[in-house]
């Protein structure tokens, strides 16, 4: 009987511009760019095999990509379809209520923790079994991503006001609802759930 070994997962950089990664393939469509592979990922399938990567990263790029809600859908398809199980994918994108967002034309998406909520199995089950109105894009899509973290970076004079304690955690929330400008970023981590864990294993 083959023993069963875990292979190390390939290291995605997607939509990386400029900022290479060491360790990483750095893909991009731009190939002024020099990316390690040159890849509109809005073309799918991506060039890479099912269940072949452990860790993404995507650092100001989702935002760039899915205009439509398809070709948004098939994006997050893809995506799950080439990672393995538990496989990490880092995303940092705008905030939608900041000028970094709005004013640059080639940000077609806004990508908040809420979306991503979406996306989860669990949350989708249980939303149906409330008869809530979310809608459940794991099970239309058939993929199931679990937000690990979720974190919002303010912009100053706020991020300075809340570190020396002039305004509390619940002020800045406040503020987040009520003005552009207070936040730049959001910071998503989001693990894949595949239920075959064995995916990943091949033989010896």
């Amino acid at each position: 009987m083959a023993t069963l070994v875990l292979k190390a997962g390939l290291k995605l950089n997607l939509g990386c511009g400029y900022n290479k990664m060491d360790g990483y393939i750095n893909v991009d469509s731009a190939p002024a760019c020099k990316p390690d592979v040159v890849c509109d990922l809005e073309e799918t399938p991506w060039p890479w095999k099912r269940n072949s990567v452990s860790e993404v990263v995507l650092f100001h790029a989702l935002e760039h990509m899915g205009a439509t809600s398809e070709g948004f859908f098939k994006l997050m398809q893809e995506l799950y379809r080439v990672c393995r199980n538990d496989a990490m994918i880092k995303i940092t994108v705008p905030h939608p209520r900041h000028e970094n967002f709005i004013g640059d034309p080639t940000h077609v998406r806004a990508i908040t923790p809420q979306l991503m909520t979406l996306f989860s199995l669990k949350n989708c089950d249980l939303w149906k079994a409330q008869g809530a109105s979310n809608t459940p894009l794991a099970h239309y899509l058939n993929v199931d991503f679990e937000t690990v973290r979720a974190e919002v970076k303010l912009d100053e004079p706020y991020a300075s006001a809340l570190n020396s304690g002039q305004i509390k955690s619940e002020d800045a929330v406040m503020l987040l609802r009520e003005r552009n400008n207070v936040a730049t970023e959001f910071m998503i981590d989001l693990k894949v759930i595949k239920k075959n864990n064995l995916l990943t294993a091949i033989p010896a």
